[in-house]
């Protein structure tokens, strides 16, 4: 039972916390599991194609982390996160399929069928022919074959029939002499379309005799095979993106990589007017998570500089960026050792408290559908004074005073009001009774939200103005946001212009365009020169620019602007979740200096670089101020003549240094508290190592 018990709980922890600690052999693995990505659909389907190698993030090795050749088709180019993970967190591209174990056994019955001969009956003369090949299955010596060539041609033939399993993987090693067969599981492989043109597949060198060719036009007497589609070589994320080869490499990758525990749920989602391939195959289009937002690239007002955006307020009153953040509050009603528990009780309708449990209903728990405000109470919860398991508990159970208040209380950001959106009730592994609170937090656009394009065109919101100051076409066209054009040049975001011409080009002749990766040949991207046809068509200039008047003065502007829709997301970066300032606050209790960070009220940090600064500018009362009067001040009494630190006698209302026995020759000052405390510590261990040396 103890055994079992162990392996139950090693195996709990495994799973809980992705960590595989055995101490008899010395393992200490971290990441053997993970926690699924909710944020989003696509970031949940990018999540479960993501390959996580058991290597040191804090080498800074280039190996590992470049791009090799063998990874051609079988891993997402794009799809790596940036920072100290880069190119080590890789994903698998659209239509990678990884092995899982096929039975052995008839395979090995099928290859002494082909002419395998058992190595136990063969002679050493026999052995060491110099055309015969080792068979090896798996890593696993079958045997020898004296026609290596035809044995390797029989087996494929047999799988593209379907007689054996279709992911059996035969290749002949000329240099080693020996063919390799393998049915195991965790190998890496995709589709190909097979070429045959009556020439011999096999060639002396095995990487030269694979050549590809990208498109059934280009292939060639001695090509084997041919992609099915070139954009299979990106992966799920990366293939969201449209007209990727026009874009500079990083702009793409740039684009990929969100993870949250919140859930974060666009109001009003779309599908996206230019869109490619890989988005219809993997339900994108079903459920979008961003909007096409009719976008001017111009400069205006000041407030665009450094890729912010200016949004009209008229699109986000009608509901353009909305979003809803839906967050979990839980709660356990705890059973204790001595045969105690957690109690609910009914909420004060009058006296004190009574305005923060106006949302619990008669049972003690927030309602469904109750506004709830920062300081709320949303479990009117109880705990006992004792709990351990020596004080006994009376049969009549205990009185009102034996209890403490534990209620649970709702800190969300101040000023905003949220929504309990449902109450579930459930029991853990330990059968106590637990709460999970859904709380519901509609929310629009404000200055310093970010938005991101496609294209890893990322920017914050800059200014709010209203659509009777925004510029606007002939045909009476208003934009919902305006972006500077200074952010084309160095990004080379070519792929975001063809987009706009799609996407407008889309609006005008009521269908979807397509800017699959690579698509042009096959016709699974619209070509620049089709769409710009489509464009005069419908009475636009065939480059996209419009001729625009200015909102505030009516006259028209003097050069044409580029516009049309671009497919927008709003990202999970919201001021409300980052902004921060604090008076005065809690301290650490061992350094007397604020707190750090936003989630604990934490105080601002005047660093070293920020400590640089103000020397620099000579203000030298405010680094005084800020470093010690605002952060630690202390008055301590030292003494002139040995220079220790002495102390305040209150009786005597003087001070004492602790080795002269005397406050003759004691002085105050003030100095910073951490500052006291190194002069302290460094005192110590003096002490200590003269002491040890005595």
């Amino acid at each position: 039972y103890i055994a079992r018990d162990s392996i139950t709980s090693g195996l709990e922890r495994l799973l809980s916390t992705g960590n595989w600690d055995i101490k008899r052999f010395r393992m200490q693995r971290k990441g053997m599991t993970q926690v699924v990505a909710r944020l989003s659909f696509i970031g949940t389907l990018g999540h479960m194609t993501k390959i996580c190698p058991q290597f040191e993030k804090s080498r800074k090795v280039s190996g590992p982390r470049a791009l090799q050749p063998s990874q051609w088709g079988m891993l997402c180019p794009c799809d790596t996160p940036e920072g100290e993970s880069c190119g080590l967190v890789k994903n698998l591209a659209l239509m990678t399929h990884v092995t899982t174990d096929e039975e052995e056994g008839p395979i090995i019955s099928l290859c002494y069928c082909l002419g395998v001969e058992d190595l136990e009956l063969l002679s050493g003369e026999e052995l060491h022919t110099p055309n015969s090949f080792l068979i090896i299955l798996n890593g696993l010596i079958l045997g020898k074959h004296r026609r290596p060539q035809s044995f390797a041609t029989a087996m494929r033939k047999l799988r593209r029939a379907g007689k054996i399993g279709e992911f059996v993987s035969i290749f002949v090693n000329e240099k080693q002499q020996c063919v390799y067969i393998a049915s195991d599981s965790g190998r890496v492989c995709r589709p190909l379309v097979i070429a045959d043109k009556g020439v011999s597949r096999i060639k002396e060198r095995h990487i030269k005799e694979l050549k590809i060719a990208f498109y059934e036009g280009e292939a060639k007497v001695e090509t084997t095979h041919i992609e099915i589609e070139p954009f299979t070589i990106l992966g799920v994320c990366a293939g969201l993106i449209p007209y990727p080869h026009h874009n500079q490499s990083p702009r793409n990758t740039y684009q990929l990589g969100r993870l949250d525990t919140l859930i974060y749920l666009l109001v009003y989602p779309q599908r996206p007017l230019l869109t490619t391939l890989t988005i219809e195959l993997v339900g994108y289009d079903k459920l979008g998570a961003g909007q096409n937002a009719t976008v001017t690239v111009m400069s205006y007002s000041g407030y665009d500089i450094e890729d912010a955006i200016v949004m009209n307020k008229s699109s986000l009153d009608r509901g353009f960026g909305r979003c809803i953040v839906m967050k979990k509050l839980s709660a356990i009603y705890q059973k204790y050792e001595n045969g105690t528990e957690d109690r609910i009780i009914r909420p004060q309708r009058e006296g004190h408290d009574a305005d923060r449990m106006q949302i619990l209903d008669d049972d003690g728990l927030a309602a469904p559908g109750e506004i709830i405000r920062t300081d709320d109470i949303y479990i009117n919860k109880e705990s006992p004074v004792i709990t351990s398991s020596r004080s006994s508990i009376s049969p009549k159970g205990l009185p009102n005073s034996a209890y403490k208040p534990s209620r649970q209380v709702y800190m969300g950001p101040k000023g905003e009001t949220a929504v309990v959106d449902r109450v579930a009730l459930f029991s853990d592994k330990s059968n106590n009774k637990c709460f999970k609170f859904m709380i519901r937090h509609t929310r629009r656009p404000e200055v310093g939200d970010k938005f991101s394009s496609r294209h890893g065109q990322k920017g914050v919101c800059g200014t709010i103005i209203q659509q009777e100051d925004f510029p606007f076409s002939e045909r009476g066209i208003c934009p919902d946001l305006i972006m500077n054009p200074h952010g084309f040049p160095s990004r080379m975001t070519v792929g975001k212009m063809i987009e706009l011409l799609g996407s407008k080009a889309g609006v005008s002749s009521g269908k979807f365009h397509y800017g699959s990766a690579f698509g042009e040949q096959s016709g699974h991207a619209d070509r620049v020169e089709v769409i710009s046809e489509t464009l005069v068509k419908h009475g636009f200039s065939y480059n996209g620019k419009d001729f625009i008047y200015s909102g505030i003065t009516g006259m028209p502007l003097q050069a044409y602007i580029f516009m049309g829709p671009i497919y927008y997301q709003k990202l999970k970066h919201m001021v409300l979740d980052k902004m921060h300032a604090r008076g005065n606050g809690p301290r650490v209790m061992i350094t007397r200096q604020p707190t750090e960070g936003r989630s604990k009220n934490g105080g601002l940090r005047v660093g070293e670089m920020e400590r640089d600064c103000l020397i620099a500018y000579g203000t030298s009362m405010l680094i005084y101020e800020r470093l010690m009067i605002s952060s630690d001040p202390f008055e301590v009494q030292v003494c002139r003549k040995c220079g220790l630190l002495g102390y305040y006698n209150y009786k005597l209302k003087t001070g004492i240094c602790s080795k002269c026995k005397n406050g003759e020759n004691i002085s105050s000052m003030k100095l910073p508290y951490a500052c006291k405390l190194l002069f302290q510590d460094r005192v110590t261990f003096n002490d200590s190592v003269h002491c040890q040396q005595n």
